[in-house]
């Protein structure tokens, strides 16, 4: 029981680790001019360098699976560098920090383990972030289908919200009634309801194979 108590048990460098990481991924540093940029996971990926005209190695006007290749490739930074800080900060009892923190919250909310709120978090800025931590969730058995379903559901829809928001207000403003605060918390709002109504579905179709069987 001591030994099960001490694997479970999380220490200050779990805290901080899940902070740090927290912080890496929710985008609040992301405009600084100082030190601090290097606290932004955006910052720590970089950007390709520029040929000619402000064109990378992708070119402009690909199409068909040769542009699509291409854009792959553009993610393999982005997704290496976020398994190896992963990997890291959960060697450190991050993830059980998570577990005790966002367990309250996550579990009426969603549905969903505590340790999946660094990719909760993570969502609102990144896809494919996000995506990466889901995977490993179900991978480690810290997620079951039915939950990875209905976390999907979530960050599904409305992706990267408070990302691909802000940065589609310029045409979004002359059609918009709302300053772009209050479209985000609309779009969280659906986003938690829509997950939601697949909880709900979720939930009675078990219950009914359940009274099958």
């Amino acid at each position: 029981m001591d030994k099960a108590n001490e694997a479970n048990k999380v220490t200050w460098k779990g805290y901080l680790s899940l902070f740090v990481l927290i912080v890496l991924f929710s985008g609040v540093f992301k405009d600084a001019d100082n030190f601090l940029k290097a606290f932004d996971f955006a910052n720590l990926t970089g950007s390709f360098g520029q040929i000619v005209d402000g064109v990378d190695f992708t070119g402009k006007g690909g199409t068909g699976a040769k542009d699509g290749f291409l854009f792959a490739l553009t993610l393999v930074p982005t997704v290496a560098l976020a398994v190896g800080i992963i990997d890291v900060v959960e060697s450190m009892g991050a993830m059980k920090a998570a577990a005790k923190i966002f367990n309250p919250i996550l579990r009426p909310l969603l549905g969903i383990p505590g340790t999946a709120g660094v990719a909760f978090v993570s969502s609102f800025t990144s896809s494919d972030v996000a995506s990466i931590m889901t995977k490993e969730l179900v991978e480690s058995g810290d997620m079951t289908d039915d939950e990875r379903t209905i976390f999907v559901a979530y960050q599904y829809a409305g992706s990267a919200v408070i990302l691909n928001t802000i940065n589609t207000q310029a045409p979004l403003l002359p059609i918009a009634l709302m300053a772009v605060g209050p479209i985000i918390l609309i779009e969280i709002f659906c986003k938690l309801l829509g997950a939601n109504m697949i909880r709900l579905y979720i939930n009675m179709k078990n219950k009914k194979q359940r009274s099958v069987a």
